[in-house]
């Protein structure tokens, strides 16, 4: 967004009793319910509450220009001369849970050479280290042999490895055979929006796992001792955490407790949740995601926890954090493809579908009248939620893309 453009889209979503579509039915068979494996992420009935991310005040210059310029539409975000960011207090979002679902082609029955081919399939579709991507579908078929009403799905599992390690990839890692890193995996050090370190003390391994839920949950899944490094013994012990207490991860409340169980900063949340929804958007598919897109939905993933800055084109260009369309122009400018630099700019310049038609991964989702102002974009990540930097006061984060009453004018496919 530049001078003029204001973003005012509420980070309100859609809660129980809004309409959604229907949850496909899960398939038949045990390995392909227990595996959500060729599946994703598709709308749950449940929802779960996600903390919204807001940072300290930042600079505001432009504010007053920005609210003053009368094309708000829509919900009125905070402006100038109201509550600072540093004393809301955060609101609630409600926002579907990644959960499993029937999967979108045939899968194997049991583990052998059709199980290893999807797992290596996807996994290559998805820059995941097939050596994780076999730890992240195992633990899963395990998980559902222990506890099958748990329904844990191999994108949660993924989403946290590379949330926590890059899969074990950190500081230039890589996963030998035996699904240890290359080197012991210590502490990583995570930063939030305000520059407070939310690492959790004494973590380590691909997962992240603190002391307590190692001393709690450390299992094996070679029947010797467990060990921290071992992505299979990490996978096997943080699905073992997710699920405790009878939890059914395709309840959403339950899915953020499980999550939140393995680390409760509203960061790590964020970005679990939007990377288990790419995976499994791409994972229901038959054919490999465009790179590109790919390329810009993950580099928007890695700034959520960034601040709103009116005018802001992210840290690569001096600037702490973006508005709405310098994080979507930015995005695809990482994957080579230009994008004009306002969200109205942005909605004229790219093939729109209908109001009606679902996006698809990437794509823009617009918010305004065409015929006077666009005010706002987000990039989709499936599973009904986008990416986008809302307003002053919040961050970069994950919203539910629709609301009732909201001002949605469709959605721009930057990359056909």
């Amino acid at each position: 967004m530049t001078s003029g453009e204001t973003e005012t889209e509420s980070s309100t979503a859609p809660g129980p009793g809004s309409t959604a579509p229907a949850t496909p039915p899960r398939a038949r068979g045990r390995f392909a319910a227990l595996l959500a494996l060729a599946t994703a992420v598709v709308l749950a009935a449940g929802v779960i509450t996600v903390v919204q991310l807001s940072p300290a005040p930042a600079d505001d210059t432009g504010a007053a220009a920005a609210a003053a310029d009368g094309a708000a539409v829509g919900g009125q975000a905070p402006g100038p001369g109201s509550t600072p960011a540093s004393q809301q207090t955060p609101q609630p979002e409600s926002t579907p849970a990644p959960t499993s679902s029937r999967p979108a082609r045939d899968v194997p029955q049991e583990q052998g050479t059709r199980f290893e081919a999807w797992v290596d399939e996807v996994a290559g579709w998805l820059d995941i280290p097939r050596r994780a991507m076999h730890a992240y579908a195992t633990a899963t078929v395990r998980m559902e042999k222990e506890k099958p009403g748990c329904n844990l799905s191999w994108v949660t599992l993924a989403g946290i490895g590379r949330t926590a390690s890059d899969h074990g990839r950190e500081g230039d890692r890589t996963l030998t055979r035996d699904g240890t890193p290359t080197s012991p995996i210590g502490t990583i050090e995570l930063r939030n929006f305000a520059g407070d370190v939310i690492s959790q003390a004494g973590a380590e391994g691909p997962l992240q796992l603190s002391p307590a839920v190692w001393q709690q949950w450390a299992a094996t899944s070679a029947g010797d001792v467990p060990s921290i490094q071992d992505i299979d013994d990490a996978a096997l012990t943080a699905g073992r955490a997710l699920c405790d207490g009878g939890r059914d991860l395709d309840q959403g409340q339950q899915w953020l407790a499980g999550v939140s169980a393995l680390h409760d900063e509203p960061l790590f949340l964020h970005r679990v949740l939007a990377t288990a929804n790419v995976y499994g958007t791409v994972g229901m598919q038959d054919e490999p995601p465009n790179e590109k897109v790919l390329r810009a939905v993950t580099f928007a993933i890695e700034k959520i926890g960034l601040p709103y800055v009116w005018g802001g084109n992210g840290t690569e260009q001096g600037d702490a954090g973006f508005d709405c369309s310098g994080l979507t122009t930015a995005a695809y400018a990482s994957a080579g493809v230009s994008l004009e630099r306002t969200a109205h700019w942005q909605y004229s310049s790219l093939p729109i579908t209908g109001p009606d038609e679902q996006p698809r991964l990437g794509d823009l989702v617009f918010f305004g009248d065409p015929n006077t102002k666009i005010h706002h974009v987000g990039m989709y990540i499936g599973n009904q939620q986008m990416i986008d930097a809302p307003t002053f006061g919040q961050a970069v984060q994950v919203h539910n893309y629709r609301k009732p009453g909201d001002s949605y004018a469709g959605a721009g496919r930057p990359v056909a």
